[in-house]
């Protein structure tokens, strides 16, 4: 699929690693110089702790609910650029001028304006950062396919990232001291623009660099349009709910969070323990400690635990990576506690290593994990989902983000603890008992929920050959081929001269389809559908809806009503969630039904409806039975057991015909099958082969003949046949509007004369139908989502 195109099969060169590195600098020098910044505002500009919580939480949260809607549309946009680099770039820019502008307050001013003034301007800046840092997020994710390389880029980028946090800390020295400005306020004015600009010229670095390839005609995205804006927002949430659906990811995200949450609640602290603990509230004595701190921790991670969980992660996977060193985090975090002693503030660099295992793992071994869970979601939906996937982790990072800040607030209101002022032992001993315990008890929380983290490097790798291999059929969808000549069956199609020898009573079209003008192309169609068909396959989705989704009544009446005058068939798929519903009011239209039930490796599911399409039998609803379809193509049930299905239905079919559904080449391999159907009902594809629009027609009539040979005097159906207008090609067919027509006009024609039982695929287009045959999968219906006539 298109959508794919970007992936690579495993090493990634060096300079693509640095340029995600690069932006990975911006997209941590930014919340780093900003955690550092923040504390001008109680310290400088009198900020109230209130304050200071509420602009912690309410821009993070507003940028945790805008980060689904980014991901949705970098995963849907088509452009020359791909769809991701444009938003880069753009996001960078807006982060970069908000940032400079929302520090530039005085405090003249006053506490009201300057709140407002700086509330305002952060919504700026976390809409900039979510453009950003969500296309950003996902460019990583699909650099490479393979297991240990993409912990090489993550690595790699937080190598290059972690300097933000040894770079950041030394703002508090420039801030306070007077030799460069006069007082904090000043400083963060003149700061923030070299942040500012510097960081968003980072932030470009990706979109620059970065490879990618045009999606312009990538056809199975979901529309960017005000008109589509209730399916895009339906769409999003149904994302959300399946990325969550997935036990794996939901394990990441919540350890994610209490990690993470855990330690920004207390990270703001740093500061004031350092200040009124270790230096009793003299920030001039305090100098360099607060900075170094910060600094040492961020060296620590760049220079000895970065790498060396990129070597554990390799040795012993990434679960036992990040349990070990989540471990080591805790022992720092008790170690931290006793090292803060008054007087010696040199003891604490000593726990900053270990400490440093928490952070510093978290996202090299968790956003590698991230891509691992993304490939499963491509093999359960055949989506890749970057996009959405890291937007909804990242939400939970920001959210957990948005809560620290909120919680900063309310601890240091709960321990008693006035910034700026003189406090009393017991509320700097709280802030310290915070300081370890909150951290400690969140990686704790964290480790026993990952404990039983089952995506393992093995399953990972298993995966990854699954996707490669669903592409490739992509190439080859139905893997004919290698079937077909395995029972010794000519697969080269004959050309329309060795079809009228070989099969001297087939009729062949009387038109010129080389020659033939647009307008006498749509003039003969018209002529031919009008005419009517035999049967069509009626599919009831609205919108984006999809198996599983429950339909109602008032849908497929409306679909059928559509319908009626072209068909005297219907054939249904399934007889559960609302199916069911479909036959009653097919017959209350006058239309025959073949009525299938939905089998696939599920017993359970299979049971259900089986006793559903009984029922329907036992309300004279069923003209014929179908159990299953194409499930032996999929290799989903042994012949046996659909034979047992079949032999079921039989039991208490009253006489009318049961038989099974497939690609017709299974009933040629599987006599057994054939002698269990009561009819044969096959699925005959050209498109599939590869067969192009010039002999397809006769190619079908070949499968027909084919099929009819083994039958045994049975009745063969065609119960699929149709051709896409729009997608990927497959070997020499091409999805068109103009080959539709053509084969449309082919087969039907040759049906009439040929007296043989046809049910076209498809009545409605579907596009759920691309996450499992490429981007033409949603192109096979006469008639649009919209129930609009394509061909007019």
């Amino acid at each position: 699929m298109d959508q794919n195109a970007s992936l690579t099969q495993g090493k990634v060169a060096m300079g693509q690693k640095i340029a995600f590195g690069f932006g990975m600098l911006a997209n941590q020098m930014f919340p780093a110089a900003l955690g550092i910044f923040m504390v001008v505002l109680v310290q400088n500009l009198g900020f109230p702790t209130w304050m200071w919580g509420t602009l912690f939480f309410f821009p993070r949260i507003f940028d945790a609910f805008v980060d689904p809607i980014m991901g949705f549309i970098t995963d849907n946009t088509r452009s020359v650029w791909g769809r991701r680099r444009q938003y880069v770039f753009i996001g960078a820019i807006i982060m970069g001028i908000s940032f400079s502008l929302m520090w530039q307050m005085t405090k003249a001013d006053g506490v009201n304006y300057n709140f407002v003034y700086f509330l305002l301007w952060s919504f700026v800046f976390y809409l900039g950062l979510s453009i950003f840092s969500v296309p950003y997020v996902a460019m990583g994710y699909e650099m490479s396919e393979d297991y240990n390389e993409r912990t090489n880029i993550m690595a790699i980028a937080q190598w290059i990232g972690q300097w933000a946090w040894v770079i950041a800390p030394w703002f508090w020295v420039i801030m306070y001291d007077p030799k460069w400005f006069p007082s904090g306020d000043v400083a963060t004015r003149t700061l923030a623009i070299w942040v500012g600009i510097s960081c968003a010229l980072l932030a470009m670095v990706p979109a620059f660099f970065i490879k990618s390839k045009s999606t312009v005609d990538e056809t199975s995205y979901s529309p960017l349009s005000l008109k589509g804006a209730g399916k895009s927002l339906s769409e999003i949430f149904t994302g959300f709910k399946d990325a969550f659906s997935y036990p794996s990811f939901r394990k990441l995200c919540f350890s994610t969070f209490l990690i993470f949450n855990a330690f920004n609640t207390v990270a703001g602290f740093t500061f004031f323990i350092i200040v009124y603990y270790l230096f009793k509230g003299n920030a001039t004595d305090a100098g360099l400690w607060p900075t170094l701190f910060g600094c040492v921790g961020a060296l620590a991670t760049t220079f000895i635990v970065i790498p060396i969980v990129a070597w554990m992660s390799k040795k012993m996977g990434k679960k036992d990576a990040f349990m070990l060193s989540q471990g080591i985090s805790v022992f720092g975090y008790i170690l931290l506690y006793f090292l803060l002693v008054p007087g010696k503030p040199y003891l604490f660099l000593f726990a900053l290593p270990f400490f440093s295992f928490g952070i510093g793992s978290l996202f090299t071994i968790m956003m590698s994990m991230t891509a691992d869970v993304c490939d499963l979601d491509e093999l359960e939906t055949g989506k890749r989902r970057e996009g959405i996937f890291g937007a909804i982790y990242w939400w939970m990072v920001k959210f957990g983000f948005a809560i620290a800040g909120l919680l900063t607030g309310v601890i240091m209101t709960v321990v008693g603890f006035v910034p700026d002022a003189v406090n009393s032992p017991e509320s700097v001993h709280g802030l310290r008992l915070f300081f370890s315990g909150l951290p400690i008890a969140g990686t704790l929380g964290a480790m026993w929920i990952m404990r039983n983290y089952d995506l393992t490097e093995e399953k990972a790798v298993g995966i990854s050959a699954q996707i490669k291999e669903r592409k490739a059929e992509l190439i080859n969808p139905s893997g004919f081929s290698e079937t077909l000549l395995g029972a010794g069956i000519n697969f080269t199609f004959l050309n329309e001269a060795e079809l009228k020898a070989q099969y001297p009573f087939m009729s062949t079209s009387t038109i010129d389809f080389k020659a033939i003008s647009a307008q006498d192309l749509k003039t003969e169609f018209q002529k031919v559908f009008n005419s009517g068909m035999h049967g069509i396959c009626f599919s009831a989705y609205d919108g984006l809806q999809k198996p599983g989704d429950q339909i109602t009544e008032d849908q497929i009446r409306r679909k059928l009503e559509v319908l009626k005058p072209h068909t005297k068939w219907i054939r249904v798929f399934s007889c559960l969630n609302g199916h069911e519903n479909i036959p009653k009011i097919a017959k209350e239209m006058g239309l025959k039904t073949l009525v299938g039930a939905w089998i696939n490796g599920k017993p359970e599911e299979n049971e259900l409806e089986l006793q559903s399409l009984s029922k329907l039998i036992n309300a004279n609803l069923v003209d014929i039975a179908a159990v299953g379809n194409e499930v032996l193509f999929r290799n989903e049930l042994s012949e046996e057991t659909v034979i047992i299905y079949i032999q079921k239905i039989k039991s208490i079919a009253n006489g009318i015909p049961v038989a099974c559904v497939d690609v017709y080449y299974q009933f040629i391999n599987r006599p057994n099958l054939t002698a269990a159907c009561d009819i044969i009902l096959a699925n005959c594809y050209p498109f599939w082969e590869g067969v192009g629009i010039d002999n397809a027609g006769f190619s079908l009539q070949e499968m027909y003949q084919k099929t009819k040979n083994i039958a045994n005097g049975k009745k063969v159906i065609i119960t699929e046949t149709g051709w896409p207008s729009k997608g990927n090609k497959v070997g020499n067919a091409e999805p068109s509007a103009e080959n539709v027509m053509k084969y449309f006009i082919k087969i039907q024609n040759w049906a009439q004369k040929e007296n043989a039982e046809m049910h076209y695929f498809s009545s409605f287009d579907e596009s759920w139908k691309t996450n499992f045959e490429g981007s033409a999968g949603s192109f096979w219906g006469l008639w649009d989502n919209d129930e609009n006539f394509k061909y007019q």
